[in-house]
């Protein structure tokens, strides 16, 4: 289908234009033309119920997340203002601390402020869209999947899981742990379902549940699941941290018993912030984070240029940075 990122680019004008020309915004005669020729050429067709939405709406989008503290909702964050941005639109962003009433109120100020549309990291399972999407504005939900009929972009969540626990198998480890954030998070679920399904391919015995923590996904959440597991009879020699803060607090746990790599190997879903330990001793599964928010960004704004295909979701792939560090 057609959308008006394919018209701006025939008629060689930003998307924002061919939005005020469908929408009765002035815009250069010169520029008018050359859209309307494009759509003509193109059998681009603009969503009357998106045009009437449109005039309503400010130019403005939500952006609402978890966790702001969180360099991975900061780069994907980065990546939605670049393309809003170009697309002549601005972005404000709201922090949820993954609290559903926090979330449920900024929704509302998406409402009562007209803003165009939001893309939304959800809170939990109990997130409410009902509201916003009975008004019509279009809603991309990120990084989590939801039970709406919305689009989505999400990680290859499983995959994460599974390939950073057979970087681990592979370097020779043998009881190797999963720290993830809290159980009822899909990715959360999802990746410690990709450690399980590697682990017991390469060793069928293994005490899965006993080496399966949940804890936050902030740092907190990998210094108390890393010590727990530390503190067990036959600690394990290797933990997957489920995502990057959780990997920052299991290290430095690690770091303050002496157990650092490759005495304990680590793999990390998603890039560290930080560590003072060298860049090639932790295995990692980098998360294209700043392309999710790219991805999303331009889904949304299609939707509201009148896009009016079924909703899809987006799924990225990981990169697999192995450790180099012998054990």
């Amino acid at each position: 289908m057609t959308t008006i990122y394919d018209v701006a680019e025939l008629a060689g004008v930003s998307p924002a234009t061919v939005s005020r020309v469908f929408n009765g915004t002035s815009v250069s005669v010169e520029k008018s033309k050359a859209v309307r020729d494009a759509a003509k050429e193109l059998k681009f067709v603009p969503s009357r119920t998106a045009r009437t939405l449109r005039r309503q709406s400010s130019e403005v989008i939500g952006l609402i997340i978890p966790d702001i503290e969180n360099p991975y909702f900061t780069e994907m964050a980065r990546g939605v203002e670049d393309v809003a941005s170009e697309a002549g639109y601005s972005v404000v962003l709201c922090n949820t601390d993954a609290q559903v009433d926090k979330e449920s109120t900024y929704l509302q100020i998406a409402i009562s402020e007209n803003m165009s549309g939001v893309i939304i990291a959800t809170a939990s399972e109990q997130s409410d869209l009902d509201l916003i999407l009975a008004t019509g504005r279009p809603v991309v939900a990120v990084d989590r999947s939801t039970t709406y009929d919305v689009d989505g972009v999400v990680m290859a969540n499983r995959a994460a899981g599974a390939s950073a626990t057979r970087a681990l198998i592979d370097a020779g480890y043998q009881r190797i742990a999963y720290i993830g954030g809290p159980e009822h998070i899909d990715t959360a679920a999802e990746r410690a379902s990709g450690w399980r399904a590697s682990l017991a391919h390469a060793q069928p015995d293994a005490d899965l549940e006993a080496l399966l923590r949940f804890a936050t996904f902030r740092v907190d959440g990998g210094r108390a699941a890393m010590e727990e597991l530390l503190s067990m009879p036959e600690p394990p020699d290797a933990v997957v941290a489920g995502n990057n803060l959780i990997g920052v607090g299991a290290i430095q746990v690690l770091t303050e018993h002496g157990l650092t790599p490759p005495r304990v190997g680590v793999a990390v879903i998603g890039s560290l912030p930080f560590t003072t330990l060298s860049p090639t001793a932790v295995t990692v599964v980098r998360l294209p984070a700043r392309h999710m928010g790219v991805t999303a960004a331009k889904m949304l704004l299609e939707r509201i240029g009148g896009d009016e295909q079924p909703s899809r979701t987006v799924v990225l792939r990981n990169e697999l940075r192995a450790a180099s560090v012998p054990r």
